[in-house]
């Protein structure tokens, strides 16, 4: 948090700035309440920035069009077909934990709103097959299940277009002697939620699905240990699990008793749950080197690393009803959850909000955790919020957090809407943090495919080094990643518009799949 100390030189000095300060606080409240977002617009361009990211062969049906075919060997050197799925963010590897939960959260998004999703449906149901037909591919072979293709740290040296890649297309895999519970659990995860997904219109290929995630969930929780340990540097520092893989183990077995109603998953569930870790401190480095504070573990906490809260409020639909809800521990966490951010609860919060965008939010502001790229936990935890939101509705039910503080679901969807327009420019910038919507945002973006000309406009291809200067260049980026969300402001509200700045300039799956279902039901509210 930045803060602004005035000299005492002078006694007018300070009321001038006040006054200025004030002045374009109000200024720019009255814009924000002037504002009518486009969130059918916004949908649409968060879906299609999944396109973007495609790697593999891409369809006749690509809308992208600057984006080419790539990655064709992935796979090779371990005799599979590994091609397809997405790039994670503004890098050329394929990391399918996130990956996974990118699915996952896409899956839980059409399942949540898609009579909301209108047209857009289709598009959606595109993105989430993208994924699972790749994970598929990575869970092919029985006792093994692909963790991340592609070399991250050589790919992480050169600045290339995924069309132009040399770097090593290395797979690493997880085996019974050398396991990865974390990132096959999620996999299991996303294939049962997306079975979901596809019972309607494909229901061969979402028994297909449902039959693979329960073989990978097996697989995950009978050879247990994280893939930091089995594959290195394929996972650290990048996608490092902090959190431990219990919280994935349990997650996977939620979506599979909501995929096929045995009781056998949510046993798992209730019996393991106590057996997560608990909230943790360490200390990492990012791949730029800076020390990074991360909390995880605990029952707050929601990303693609930790899935405590998910799991809470997962559940928290089926037992809502029952006489004993609120002494059920899930409905105690994830009332829990709640009151841990919503400003005006009593209870110690589980994020912090940024004060200059308080006057525009009746949130209290943007919220942040610690971390970099943070508009993956403002869309991850205001998807949950929403979601509790819709199932206290149908249930009839209130949240209390002490104080005579009762929450409304009302009062959830008021407070999630606040957090999107401030995504979509209702904020002291007055930009919007999606590429593309809106008439100002992010024209320098932490992204290759973004940065250099596509192969349309430079044909030849580049070597490693050879794209550095369009890297470093002071213009806006000459290919539009229509939809990408990016890491978004500092505390202080203030953002820079810099390739440099990875953690405010960087998009990634993660963040935008949660905000697809969130922006589904403000297009056409479904409850």
């Amino acid at each position: 948090m930045s803060i602004l100390v005035m000299s005492s030189s002078s006694s007018k000095q300070p009321l001038r700035l006040l006054i200025v300060a004030v002045g374009m606080l109000a200024v720019a409240a009255v814009v924000s309440s002037a504002v009518q977002h486009n969130y059918a617009d916004a949908l649409s361009k968060s879906i299609l920035f999944f396109e973007g990211q495609r790697s593999g062969r891409l369809p006749h049906t690509q809308r992208m069009k600057w984006r080419k075919d790539s990655a064709l060997r992935d796979g090779l050197d371990v005799n599979m077909d590994l091609t397809g799925g997405y790039y994670d963010a503004g890098d050329n590897v394929k990391f399918n934990f996130p990956m996974a939960f990118s699915t996952t959260m896409l899956s839980w998004s059409v399942i949540e709103f898609r009579k909301s999703m209108g047209s857009e449906l289709p598009h959606a149901l595109e993105a989430i097959r993208w994924g699972t037909d790749y994970l598929l591919k990575c869970t092919s072979v029985r006792g093994s299940v692909v963790a991340v293709v592609g070399d991250p740290n050589g790919d992480h040296t050169c600045w290339q277009r995924p069309e132009d890649m040399t770097t090593p297309r290395t797979s690493y895999i997880v085996t019974t002697q050398k396991p990865g519970s974390e990132v096959a659990a999620e996999i299991a995860a996303a294939l049962a939620a997306s079975s979901m997904v596809f019972r309607r219109s494909d229901n061969a290929y979402s028994r297909s699905l449902l039959k693979r995630a329960r073989q990978v969930f097996a697989f995950a929780n009978k050879y247990r240990g994280s893939y930091n340990d089995s594959i290195g540097s394929g996972a650290c520092p990048f996608y490092c699990d902090i959190s431990g893989y219990k919280d994935e183990l349990i997650w996977g077995a939620a979506w599979l008793c909501k995929a096929t109603k045995s009781p056998k998953y949510w046993n798992y569930v209730k019996q393991n749950t106590n057996t997560m870790n608990s909230v943790s401190h360490v200390v990492l480095r990012n791949v730029e080197g800076q020390a990074v504070a991360y909390y995880g573990g605990d029952v707050t906490e929601f990303g693609w690393d930790a899935k405590h809260a998910g799991i809470n409020i997962l559940v928290s639909k089926w037992l809502m009803r029952h006489p004993a809800a609120e002494s059920n521990p899930f409905i105690a966490k994830a009332n829990g959850l709640i009151c841990s951010i919503l400003p005006e609860s009593p209870t110690p919060k589980s994020v912090t909000y940024s004060p200059e965008s308080a006057s525009l939010l009746s949130s209290g502001g943007l919220l942040f955790k610690p971390g970099s790229s943070n508009l993956q936990h403002t869309t991850a935890l205001s998807f949950l919020l929403l979601v509790y939101a819709r199932y206290m509705t149908a249930a009839s039910k209130v949240v209390s957090c002490g104080n005579n503080v009762v929450v409304k679901p009302a009062r959830l969807v008021e407070f999630t809407k606040g957090q999107v327009d401030y995504i979509l420019g209702s904020n002291p910038n007055r930009m919007s943090y999606m590429v593309g919507y809106g008439t100002r945002f992010p024209q320098k973006i932490h992204h290759r495919g973004s940065v250099i000309p596509s192969m349309d406009k430079l044909p030849q291809n580049m070597q490693c080094h050879e794209a550095d200067m369009y890297f470093k260049a002071p213009t806006p980026d000459p290919n539009l990643l229509i939809g990408a969300v990016v890491g978004g402001p500092a505390e202080d509200d203030t953002f820079e518009d810099s390739r440099y700045n990875v953690a405010q300039s960087e998009p990634t799956t993660y963040i935008n799949a949660p905000l697809v279902g969130v922006l589904a039901h403000f297009k056409s509210p479904s409850f």
